[in-house]
């Protein structure tokens, strides 16, 4: 790698892969340690095409659900089985990995903004500015579809397609728009846990032995040129476990 080789976004990735490192170190503890993260599936993350995967998931904090995909992915690459277990496995870290976050939500603070650098793609959320919900929505910024096209055409996507932090909130059409358009491989993770132990941004550890669980599943089945919208987003409910139905069976926190 070229000490000043960028990344499509024109970030240097020998400065991304030591942020990777740095906070990798750092924040393992947080699911080894005080905390354990139990998980499933690890496997599938090695069968995986180098690019156009779109990782969709539940979301429970802001940073520390994406913190925990990073340790999980980069280890289950390195050939940990369904563990994080010796953080060495950071030491070469896959570089082609991104994340969607909302612009707002990035820009609040020096650390948000250094995390940026690691992979974030900001987007301008429709239906929430200044930290509440809009009941005039936003046109949707062109440059932010855009943007996830060329991370999807270079490596990992990982979407919280839900677009907020709390459970069984509808999942936003947008991500099946990005699936029908793209035709990534799309591939479901549920995790728990995350609120229990650490506070609403995930950068403060609330509660210790918490066991977190992260479950990875096989990739789902979609007809991208049949399958409609609607078809598409209540796949991606009931598999990363937030349809209205689940209600019934997993209790709320």
């Amino acid at each position: 790698m070229g000490l000043f080789k960028r990344n499509p976004f024109g970030h240097i990735l020998f400065i991304k892969k030591w942020l990777i490192r740095i906070f990798g170190c750092i924040t393992h503890r947080r699911y080894r340690g005080f905390n354990e993260l139990q998980i499933e599936g690890s496997h599938i993350i090695r069968e995986l095409p180098d690019k156009n995967v779109l990782f969709i998931s539940n979301h429970q904090t802001y940073f520390a659900d994406v913190v925990a995909m990073f340790h999980v992915f980069n280890a289950s690459l390195s050939g940990r089985e369904n563990t994080i277990k010796n953080v060495g496995y950071i030491w070469r870290p896959k570089m082609n990995i991104y994340y969607v976050a909302a612009s707002e939500t990035m820009k609040a603070g020096l650390l948000p903004r250094i995390l940026s650098y690691v992979g974030a793609i900001t987007v301008e959320r429709t239906w929430r500015a200044d930290g509440k919900d809009v009941t005039e929505k936003r046109d949707v910024n062109p440059n932010d579809t855009e943007n996830i096209k060329i991370a999807l055409n270079d490596g990992w996507v990982i979407t919280f397609p839900q677009g907020t932090t709390k459970s069984f909130k509808p999942v936003r059409k947008g991500t099946a728009h990005i699936i029908k358009q793209h035709k990534p491989i799309v591939v479901p993770i549920v995790i728990d846990g995350f609120r229990r132990s650490f506070d609403k941004k995930g950068l403060r550890m609330k509660k210790k032995n918490i066991l977190q669980s992260f479950i990875i599943k096989e990739p789902l089945v979609i007809d991208y040129e049949n399958d409609t919208i609607d078809q598409i987003v209540e796949q991606i409910e009931y598999a990363i476990q937030q349809h209205p139905s689940f209600l019934k069976v997993i209790p709320t926190e």
